[in-house]
């Protein structure tokens, strides 16, 4: 456990409670980003993110700021998987594209939580049951045998216990009503399909904390440093999202090479494990290489990716124009009149007369 002062963690709380302050007053018009709009927030939040990881080097020492480093890289890395599953969810729900930010603003904050508790509660575990690394590690290796295999559980938004413990809690109506979440119906309040968006969104982060949270417990078991590097990678995704909506399935590599960073980050962990459990004659693989190792993977899966041809599909249209017709708008598309932002509708208090 690295000596991180008090001050520090004010800071990184400041510092995440004005960005969303910010970012929510920036988009508090619906509107559709571009891919402008969305490089230039990707830029901000990297830059935190880094700001923030010379921050720790300076103050915690330079053991802290590799190990926030690699982790927050491994999260980034691993957040990609999720872009592909916000895709699927709007196409699913047919969000309007000028309604998405908003959508994607209260699943972060939803993400933050969450991912809050749950490395919270793998720090408290792994600190009193070391051999529960094992457990994690195998967790590992079984999603990097499902991807390598193809066999990866594909999420269907229709069928995700969040949304269908929200229909049971309250109605949701079938139409969008701007951007609210309720709206009153004949005296009763009802909510909009939006709120089960946020509802699908959220329960994917759960499925994915799964690989996330045993990774980034791979590289560090300091609660400082796995939370804050979570946190600014999760910040990022939004941005992230929009920016490289359209070219999602150029990145055909990506995933494969997701595959190796979790099966490396496995061996890590038994290597750890065994270090700990077994014998200190066992060698852990320290975090400067896992850093290197998992910037050189992703920067391999990325240019091989951008190098092959873009996919088509059955009628020879690229991947990208199928997810532009459910999805959201491709990389620098600006709004145009074909998606105009849907009106806001009145509150309705009283049925329709019969005719």
């Amino acid at each position: 456990m690295h000596d991180v002062p008090l001050w520090l963690w004010m800071v990184f709380a400041v510092t995440v409670l004005v960005s969303l302050a910010v970012d929510l007053f920036a988009h508090r018009q619906a509107h559709v980003i571009g891919f402008r709009e969305a490089a230039a927030w990707s830029g901000v939040w990297v830059s935190l993110a880094v700001v923030f990881g010379v921050a720790v080097f300076l103050v915690v020492g330079t053991s802290a700021g590799v190990e926030y480093t690699t982790a927050w890289l491994l999260e980034k890395s691993l957040s990609v998987d999720n872009l592909f599953v916000f895709a699927l969810i709007f196409g699913y729900f047919k969000v309007p594209r000028a309604y998405q930010h908003r959508v994607l603003f209260l699943g972060v904050l939803g993400a933050l939580v969450f991912r809050g508790v749950f490395l919270a509660a793998g720090v408290a575990v792994v600190s009193r049951f070391t051999a529960v690394l094992f457990v994690f590690a195998a967790i590992l290796f079984y999603s990097t045998y499902k991807i390598l295999k193809e066999e990866d559980d594909s999420f269907d938004p229709g069928k995700s216990v969040a949304v269908k413990l929200l229909r049971k809690i309250i109605p949701v109506r079938d139409d969008y009503a701007g951007h609210r979440f309720f709206v009153r119906e004949a005296g009763k309040r009802v909510a909009t399909p939006l709120l089960a968006v946020v509802a699908a969104i959220e329960a994917a982060d759960l499925v994915f904390a799964v690989d996330s949270v045993p990774a980034v417990l791979a590289v560090s078991s300091d609660a400082f440093v796995v939370y804050t590097s979570n946190a600014f990678a999760i910040l990022g995704l939004r941005a992230l999202y929009f920016m490289l909506a359209g070219l999602l399935d150029r990145f055909q590599y990506l995933s494969k090479g997701l595959a190796l960073i979790l099966a490396f980050i496995g061996v890590k962990l038994v290597l750890q494990a065994s270090h700990k459990t077994i014998s200190t004659a066992v060698p852990e693989i320290p975090s400067p290489l896992s850093l290197a190792v998992i910037a050189a993977v992703l920067i391999v899966s990325i240019v091989l990716s951008l190098l092959r041809p873009p996919p088509g599909d059955a009628d020879g249209r690229p991947a990208a124009d199928v997810v532009r017709s459910t999805g959201p708008a491709p990389a620098g598309d600006a709004p145009d009149e074909a998606d105009p932002v849907p009106p806001e509708p009145q509150d309705i208090t009283e049925p329709p007369e019969d005719r």
